[in-house]
């Protein structure tokens, strides 16, 4: 039985290394990406603060669409260049939004979010699909937090099968800057 370990009282690096350990621990022994997957989202949605959505939107047929997630039921599909999730898959790249209301065309799955935070999945050179996280919170996602949550995202896809074929050790990425995972990891 996996025991979620205590955060509550530790800075935000610590918090986040405390998370890859946990992470690490829940998805030994098990290669199904979506299992995977369903389970990272829990343990962040449970494990970070100030949330009200947390998933996966998977890379299908030229468009993202819903995988696992905790939260508020959300849109099914997203085309590419729509919204926050679908500009980080244009951009191939991070994307943090500090005042979601601000943001182009961004998409209100859930009004009570205010800022979010979209990581592109990627293994070599293949799009796997992209990692959402909402906050009610304004400002809620940082430089802290966007290193934090690609190493632990490297984690997810380092551990995992994709449609049955093994993700390549060290081709995959979640990150925009190898400095961001270095100084998380210390």
């Amino acid at each position: 039985m996996f025991e979620m370990p205590r955060l509550s009282a530790r800075s935000k690096p610590a918090r986040y290394r405390a998370l890859a350990e946990a992470l690490r621990s829940l998805l030994a022994g098990e290669r199904d990406f979506l299992a995977n997957a369903a389970n990272t989202a829990a343990l962040l949605y449970h494990g970070l603060p100030r949330l009200n959505w947390v998933g996966l939107y998977r890379w299908l047929d030229g468009g993202l669409v819903l995988g696992p997630f905790q939260g508020k039921p959300a849109c099914t599909r997203i085309r590419p260049g729509q919204g926050v999730c679908g500009t980080a898959v244009a951009r191939r790249a991070t994307i943090v939004v500090p005042d979601v209301t601000a943001f182009p065309g961004h998409i209100a799955c859930d009004p009570a979010s205010r800022s979010e935070i979209v990581i592109p999945l990627i293994v070599g050179d293949r799009l796997l699909g992209v990692w959402d996280m909402d906050s009610p919170e304004p400002g809620r996602f940082d430089a802290e937090d966007q290193a934090g949550l690609e190493c632990l995202l490297e984690i997810l896809l380092a551990n995992s099968a994709w449609e049955g074929a093994p993700v390549p050790q060290g081709r995959s990425r979640a990150r925009a800057r190898r400095t961001d995972r270095d100084r998380v990891e210390r």
